[in-house]
């Protein structure tokens, strides 16, 4: 028992030690997930043994992983998936086994061998990749669905992948220093068919297979429902979460008596819940779990990398993990091409996907077990797998800062050529600048709309609504647009700091322009202040100041009253916004700044103040 309590000690310090550090320079929490890893094992020897045992436990997080994606999936949108999950994963997976089959067999090694390796360092990591892409906010990327599309074929083609593997054993069995057989595929096929299936007629284990299916969706269909009246009636919280760590489970474990991946079973449940009224009960319950395991996971595989074999031979570990990053990237790259992804979708694309991944390490020790592969290769390219992972936070960096240098939107397109002027530029024509544009062009006013959204500018065009593609930044767009001649400038682009810039630019060139800008929050108001804007609308700000007029009217004040709070309040905060501007610094942190918190704390309680003085006001000339 104290040994169990040592040791999850030094893995939770570690972890909330390591991760908040990475994250907080910008390296991301899987890296630091990763580092902290590799401090507590191969560093400092404070874990041992039982990281590899842990490892098979935390690989749980990947099957809890999918099973909240399939819950934001429903069976339409997965159906609409099937051209990128035929065409890129499948072509992914065709040209990387390949091509790095070829190139196994070019150094020596017989074509089976070189098969396996291609099929091994084929896949990607579907826990490293999707926890990144959903905490940097890219999964709603082209470049990212289409990631995720190839991660889940990836883990479909394992089934495969596994029965394919025993056909490429050509190595007679190693006897054991006791005298028996190495243990053979029979004995241990990892998440090949199990115990269960051993000895039935190929027809039976497909039957077997396709009812464990069935069974999955009938139970999601027509069982999920009184299960959860039942649980709903226990009154009881707890017993959600059970339940929900129930399914995830069960599922796995029902996939492993088959034989399939429990990962693909609990993401086709998820799918089939999808359209449940139970699915954010069941992520809510999942999403803890699902993170603290994703975290355990990552942390055994750098607490496993074997930094003494990594020292001996340095530089093949590095040209062997160097050389399949590249060749899976190069033919990531070629894929963007035939599928026409483009700008910094195909830079996503092309990196988050070039490392090898946790089902490698599943297939390594299958291809050794079953002498395919001999002892000294695989554990070799179980080095080169584990440093792939280890590498793969610093190519999101790299895209990161690819993304920041760029000058393109994700587009390669040419921008239009603009061929009206008006007396109103709008700059962005997102949900926000749709309606200033409905609003201003309803009015009897020409307006000149631009954006870099080549897609909404499309639908809009659909409606009638004409609109120019281009970069509302570049100030040969805004020239373009008639700047010189334009009475105002309406700013709504997404990304604060090229708003400011903008606004900074059209007031150098035009001082007498009236600008209008939409500021994200209070600290983007200020940013804006000083580039120069006259009228400066935070994005939030009247939606949530009608939503507290609503809550006062239900707390029982007159709608006069709650009317009356409402423009005090509205007058008082813009007020505070030009008080603060004159204290607020764009290189110190607003925490950080006594004099903005003394001036804050000031302004605050004159609010209160001011708020009770409006309603005396108002009770006493309705009295």
């Amino acid at each position: 028992m104290i040994d169990v309590l040592a040791q999850s000690v030094v893995y939770l310090a570690a972890a909330v030690i390591a991760v908040p550090l990475a994250s907080r320079l910008g390296l991301g929490s899987v890296l630091g997930y990763l580092l902290a890893g590799l401090v507590i094992g191969p560093v400092l020897g404070l874990v041992g043994n039982e990281t590899h045992d842990l490892q098979h436990f935390a690989e749980f997080g990947v099957v809890m992983m999918l099973f909240v994606i399939g819950l934001e999936l429903t069976p339409r949108t997965l159906w609409g998936m099937r051209k990128k999950l035929i065409g890129l994963g499948g072509m992914q997976i065709s040209l990387t086994i390949i091509l790095i089959a070829i190139a196994c067999s070019i150094l020596g090694f017989a074509w089976q061998s070189s098969i396996a390796i291609g099929m091994i360092l084929s896949l990607s990591s579907t826990a490293i990749v999707l926890q990144t892409l959903s905490e940097k906010g890219l999964m709603q990327t082209a470049g990212g669905r289409s990631s995720f599309a190839v991660l889940l074929t990836q883990d479909i083609a394992v089934i495969p992948m596994l029965a394919i593997l025993p056909l490429l054993s050509v190595v007679t069995p190693t006897i054991n220093p006791d005298g028996s057989l190495a243990r053979g595929p029979s004995e241990d096929t990892a998440h090949g068919a199990t115990a269960l299936l051993d000895g039935l007629p190929g027809w039976a284990v497909t039957l077997s297979t396709l009812g464990a299916i069935a069974a999955i969706i009938l139970a999601g269909v027509y069982l999920m429902r009184p299960v959860f009246r039942y649980i709903h009636a226990a009154h009881l919280r707890e017993m959600y979460t059970a339940l929900a760590l129930l399914i995830v489970a069960g599922i796995g474990f029902l996939m492993t008596l088959v034989g399939l991946s429990p990962a693909l079973g609990t993401f086709l449940a998820g799918v089939v819940l999808a359209n449940s009224e139970f699915r954010h009960e069941l992520e809510s319950d999942i999403e803890p779990f699902k993170g603290l395991l994703l975290g355990l996971f990552f942390i055994t595989v750098g607490a496993g990398i074997n930094v003494s074999g990594f020292l001996k031979d340095p530089l093949l570990f590095l040209a062997i993990t160097v050389g399949v990053i590249a060749i899976k990237a190069a033919v990531l790259f070629f894929i963007t091409l035939v599928f026409k992804i483009k700008g910094r979708n195909r830079w996503l694309f092309s990196l988050s996907l070039a490392q090898a991944g946790e089902f490698g390490f599943v297939l390594l020790s299958f291809s050794v077990q079953l002498h395919v592969l001999p002892k000294w290769l695989g554990d070799r390219l179980l080095m080169a797998v584990a440093l792939s992972m280890l590498i793969t936070p610093l190519l999101f960096i790299l895209y990161d800062t690819m993304q920041k240098r760029s000058q393109d939107n994700g587009h390669d397109h040419e921008p239009d050529a603009v061929d009206t002027q008006g007396p109103v530029i709008i700059a962005g024509i997102g949900r926000f600048g749709q309606i200033v544009n409905r609003l201003v062009r309803n009015t009897g006013f020409e307006t000149v709309v631009l954006d870099n959204d080549l897609t909404t500018l499309q639908l809009m065009r659909r409606f009638g609504i004409k609109g120019f593609f281009g970069d509302p930044s570049r100030p040969e767009v805004l020239k373009a647009a008639g700047l010189k001649e334009a009475s105002v400038l309406v700013v709504a682009l997404d990304d604060p700091d090229k708003a400011t810039l903008m606004v900074q630019y059209a007031r150098r060139e035009r001082p007498d322009l009236h600008i209008v800008a939409r500021a994200r929050d209070r600290n983007h108001v200020f940013a804006l202040y000083q580039a120069g804007a006259n009228d400066i609308v935070r994005e939030l700000f009247d939606s949530s100041l009608r939503a507290g007029r609503y809550a006062l009217e239900n707390l029982g004040l007159t709608d006069y009253e709650a009317a009356a709070a409402e423009q005090a309040f509205y007058q008082h905060d813009r007020h505070s916004l030009l008080e603060l501007a004159q204290v607020w610094r764009h290189d110190v942190p607003a925490h950080e700044n006594d004099a903005y918190i003394s001036r804050a704390k000031e302004l605050e309680q004159e609010l209160e103040a001011s708020l009770l003085a409006a309603l005396d006001e108002t009770r006493k000339d309705r009295a």
